[in-house]
């Protein structure tokens, strides 16, 4: 246990030019007495770690010291080569960077963990577009990444809104902080004046790196403002309410319709099953027109009570089978 923390506190040292003991302390999960201990432990051991008193100190390495990945186990060998989508590397012009940081990982690697880039490839396959979606790598993309690796301003024009080339096209300046890849579609994630806002990178009609950087807020948090972001998206997006019945097989059916966060909330706000087992759900939905396309798949296992404009089209749609198949 003991052993593995000192490792990590040697790479935490590493990716770091100084950290405090409260730092260290509170990434290790440890007290800064233990802190101390251990800086002292790896001194002894060879590991050149300074501690600098004063308000501004804390410990560094000395002399650009670095281990070598010879610690690594097959796992986290394995892992580490994982760690990429290739198609998003390509689309994003980094492919052979990745190739060659993979072959200078793996010659730094133990021989015996040396073939974890096949054993990994062989076992495991990311692949990120949804069915029946070919990618299509916006021609922006590669320009964005490159703003987004070296903290460049973007100047950029827009389309908003509108389908294809509809919309309207506007001028923006953005500080573009990091990318998201979500079912084989780009989104950019940029701050504009004091807001971080959400691109679609295939919206991007121009895109012109500006000589000026910007400087990076470092309380932003990627992957929490994605979720954030993403699960606001899908809230916008159930603008109405319809009220159905459903059999014990259509409650289990009923999240594979359309928003499961937003069916599972509903049947759980439910009242309980009736005598013949059907249960009364009101359910948040982002148009007639959507709920009427998701939920006739359900068929005999669902009846629509309100509106009573859906629940029409749901009788007219039954007669029209019945007719089919008389």
């Amino acid at each position: 246990m003991r052993a593995a923390r000192l490792i990590k506190m040697v790479l935490l040292l590493q990716s770091r030019p100084v950290m405090s003991a409260a730092e260290l302390a509170a990434e290790l999960e440890v007290s800064e007495r233990t802190v101390t201990r251990d800086a002292q432990a790896l001194s002894e051991a060879g590991v050149p770690v300074y501690a600098e008193r004063g308000r501004a100190g804390g410990y560094r390495l000395v002399g650009g010291y670095r281990t070598r990945l010879t610690g690594l186990a097959r796992n986290e060998a394995e892992a580490l080569f994982l760690s990429g989508l290739p198609s998003a590397l390509r689309e994003m012009g980094l492919e052979d960077a990745a190739s060659a940081a993979r072959l200078k990982v793996s010659a730094a690697l133990l021989p015996s963990v040396r073939d974890a880039s096949a054993s990994a490839a062989q076992r495991f396959h990311l692949d990120a577009p949804s069915w029946y979606h070919e990618p299509e790598p916006p021609d922006a993309l590669p320009a964005v990444a490159d703003a987004v690796w070296d903290d460049r301003l973007l100047r950029t024009r827009y389309r908003k809104g509108g389908h294809g080339r509809n919309g309207t096209e506007v001028a923006r300046e953005l500080a573009p902080y990091g990318l998201v890849l979500k079912a084989g579609v780009w989104y950019l994630c940029a701050k504009v004046g004091d807001d971080f806002r959400v691109y679609r990178i295939d919206r991007f009609t121009s895109v012109e790196p500006a000589d000026e950087r910007f400087e990076r807020d470092g309380t932003f948090d990627l992957p929490a403002f994605w979720d954030a972001r993403a699960a606001e998206f899908a809230r916008s997006l159930l603008r109405t309410e319809v009220t159905v019945r459903v059999s014990e097989s259509g409650a289990r059916q009923l999240a594979f319709t359309g928003d499961r966060a937003a069916a599972a909330t509903a049947l759980s706000e439910a009242p309980p099953a009736g005598p013949d087992g059907w249960r009364t759900v009101v359910l948040p939905v982002e148009s007639l027109d959507v709920a009427y396309s998701q939920l006739l798949s359900l068929g005999p296992e669902l009846e629509v009570v309100a509106p009573e404009e859906l629940r029409s089209r749901f009788a007219e749609a039954v007669e029209r089978l019945s007719d089919l198949y008389r």
